[in-house]
């Protein structure tokens, strides 16, 4: 589900991954933060919280992440209220805009010389940038998604 995560985050949704093994605490963090559950878990959607319709679950028969992504952004109906690239991949913090002199020394000479606009992430200082990588992922958004860039 971690590339599933990341592609949402790159979509503009914030999208926690859980990492730990126990499934009691991913449905508490789940309703504590108000969160969709998405799993391929069967386990999950028999518990009383899902049951009870309580905690929200997708579960997917798939573990193909491009079918996932399909499935959630057609049954959610995602791309109309996408944000692309305003969130970090890795940590799941929204972006802010960040000067080309703050990032000289943290990024490669060459994008330093060849882009003019950055964001970087505030939490783990991850700096983005409009290089051919970005440009890569929004056409696979397009694909998978089935929208553009707002």
């Amino acid at each position: 589900m971690g590339k599933l995560a990341r592609w949402l985050r790159m979509m503009g949704y914030d999208s926690a991954f859980f990492t730990g093994e126990d499934d009691g605490e991913m449905v508490r963090q789940a309703l504590a933060e108000d969160r969709i559950l998405l799993t391929r878990d069967t386990g999950i959607i028999k518990r009383r919280a899902a049951v009870t319709g309580r905690l929200k679950v997708i579960l997917f028969q798939t573990e193909k992440p491009e079918e996932q992504m399909r499935q959630v952004v057609s049954g959610f109906n995602l791309k109309e209220q996408a944000h692309p690239f305003t969130l970090c991949l890795e940590c799941n913090e929204p972006l802010v805009d960040i000067s080309p002199a703050e990032v000289k020394d943290r990024v490669p000479p060459h994008v330093f010389q060849t882009q003019s606009k950055y964001v970087a992430c505030p939490a783990c200082r991850r700096v983005y940038w409009r290089g051919t990588h970005w440009a890569a992922m929004l056409r696979r958004l397009e694909k998978l998604a089935g929208m553009a860039e707002n």
